[in-house]
């Protein structure tokens, strides 16, 4: 299962939610906890971005929370918070 919604910027925002998490009814809850977290956070991406959620097995289980920190993860990863030199140093300590 593979949907896509649109922001206003034109930012995107793909869900792949395969078979592996579970049957139709949990792969389509799966689904709605997920646009519902990646909603508010779509705002973080730069104008124009393309954002794609892959639904791993543990996503059928866990907890809208578990989730939402999980997303958090990931999205502090691809947009580099703080920003660091390359000396593994943050802005602020230089």
């Amino acid at each position: 299962m593979s949907e896509v919604d649109a922001t206003t910027d034109g930012s995107t925002c793909g869900f792949v939610v395969s078979r592996a998490i579970g049957g139709s009814v949990v792969r389509h809850r799966v689904l709605r906890k997920l646009r519902h977290l990646v909603s508010p956070r779509i705002e973080q991406l730069p104008p124009g971005s393309r954002l794609v959620v892959r639904a791993l097995p543990g996503a059928a289980t866990a907890s809208s929370a578990a989730l939402g920190n999980a997303l958090d993860r990931a999205l502090r990863s691809v947009l580099g918070s703080p920003a660091r030199s390359p000396h593994g140093e943050t802005a602020a300590r230089r």
